[in-house]
């Protein structure tokens, strides 16, 4: 059977190259490597599907969960006559999806490594692989490759990709984990449903007890939010700096949190709404936070679906102050309520949004005022959530308000772009049934859009998190 040349060829035409490596490792466990290997274009990649019958009578099914995979929706739209919820449907469908939960969750660890990852990977692979495959054009899926033809790498063999995470980035491990648990190494189903700001995929069905999955068209599970109230919402709000300027030479310039209030009483306002009893805590130095903290910790939460803690404070990488200028990690305050060290709220969603500064770039992209300890009273600096202020293990959302090291923005009279837009789009969104990360991708478009009049300065936020069900908050 000849494949439909017309279609085909378009697709191949508007494929870059690497895109065809991606969609050559997706396909590795369909063909034969030495045949693979031979592949030298899309077409010829279409070709040897078509050998190994993955492209009979015309039937397109996995090359549609191919392009789905790799995000080229309108490659679906424009020449195979499909849209995303078509081929959602299909790949809900028993037996719909012909990618193995492996393979994909290997494809997702090479979009998920950075520049700095993949260097690590190449160093601590120094002595397992040749040079010529190490070299500065080397990617993460040709080092997947190559591990898996040295069987460093396969089904049955994890451990070596777990230890190098475990040396390079755990967080990149901790996800190939639960997705393998979470769909006990069968047959995976992947939607772009709750597609990220990074542009991640994530599963959207859950398998049924028997290990298959389920055919209709609900998504992922959702944590059980039926308590009334859910749970406690703490905030944590420090505007008085003034024991810190007088008692840390460092801190002579940091200046009171004006606008915080305004941000206090917009989460005071939505979490309300949302079921939760809300408490404040104002102006803490570092041991008060800590001792607030653990107050919260020891508490009984059996009777609660949830814990939500915000943290509005000035700060640096991987650290919130306290009034007095004095330092508490956050990774202090999150591992707080861990299985080990809070067991009422072993399996119900930990979430935590932090507006405190934690770097100095800008991005280049009203009147403000700094959240650092400099003299600079023109911005807010917050950073994105550092791999280790997120306990490693499940059920834990930390949103920060900008990327590691860069700034985000405070107005005294309007509060901050992100705590603004989270609180809005919070009130928007949850009574029409939206998930927490797909609200939070929301604020990442808005806040994304906003510019500072000086400079054309910009601000990205992100989410961290190990969510294994969606998290929707309920207003009725």
């Amino acid at each position: 059977m000849e494949l439909p040349r017309g279609p085909l060829l378009a697709v191949s035409n508007e494929l870059d190259e690497a895109e065809l490596a991606a969609l050559k490792f997706l396909s590795r466990d369909h063909i034969p490597w030495g045949r693979l290997e031979t592949v030298r274009s899309p077409h010829g990649l279409f070709e040897a599907l078509r050998e190994m019958g993955f492209l009979e009578a015309g039937n397109l099914a996995f090359l549609r969960e191919l392009l789905y995979c790799i995000g080229r929706i309108d490659l679906l739209v424009a020449h195979l006559g499909s849209s995303r919820q078509q081929v959602e449907r299909e790949l809900r469908a028993p037996g719909g999806a012909r990618l193995r939960p492996l393979r994909y969750l290997l494809f997702q660890l090479y979009e998920d490594v950075t520049e700095g990852d993949l260097a690590s990977f190449k160093l601590h692979l120094a002595d397992e692989l040749p040079k010529s495959k190490l070299t500065r054009e080397t990617t993460m899926l040709d080092i997947l490759t190559e591990m898996e033809k040295k069987d460093l790498l396969g089904k049955d063999n994890l451990s070596k990709l777990k230890s190098l995470c475990e040396k390079v980035n755990i967080s990149l491990w901790n996800r190939i984990e639960d997705g393998l648990n979470l769909f006990g190494q069968e047959e995976m189903l992947i939607t772009q449903e709750g597609k990220g700001n990074t542009g991640h995929l994530v599963s959207s069905v859950a398998p049924d007890p028997s290990g298959s999955f389920n055919d209709s068209s609900q998504p992922l599970e959702a944590y059980k939010m039926t308590s009334r109230p859910c749970g406690v919402c703490l905030i944590l709000n420090n505007h008085n700096f003034a024991k810190a300027r007088a008692g840390v030479l460092e801190h002579r310039h940091m200046k009171d949190r004006n606008g915080t209030d305004v941000d206090a009483a917009a989460l005071r306002n939505v979490f309300s709404k949302l079921h939760f009893r809300v408490e404040e805590y104002r102006d803490l130095t570092a041991e008060g936070i800590r001792e607030t903290v653990k107050s919260f910790q020891s508490k009984d939460h059996e009777d609660k679906d949830c814990f939500v803690c915000c943290i509005l404070s000035h700060g640096k990488k991987g650290i919130i102050y306290g009034v007095d200028g004095q330092e508490v990690p956050i990774r202090e305050l999150t591992t707080a309520f861990t299985a080990q060290n809070c067991n009422s709220l072993v399996g119900k969603p930990k979430v935590f949004f932090i507006q405190a500064c934690q770097g100095d770039a800008f991005h280049k992209g009203v009147t403000i005022e700094t959240d650092s300890g400099d003299q600079d009273a023109s911005v807010e600096r917050d950073a994105r959530f550092q791999l280790d202020c997120i306990p490693a293990e499940p059920d834990f959302l930390l949103g920060m308000a900008t990327l590691q090291d860069y700034v985000s923005y405070r107005s005294p009279r309007e509060g901050t772009w992100y705590i603004q837009a989270l609180c809005q789009h919070l009130e928007y969104s949850c009574p029409r049934g939206e998930d927490v990360l797909t609200i939070l991708t929301a604020v990442n478009q808005e806040v994304s859009k906003k510019t500072c009049e000086r400079g054309a300065k910009k601000q990205m936020p992100q989410p961290s998190f190990t969510l294994r069900k969606r998290l929707i908050f309920p207003v009725n």
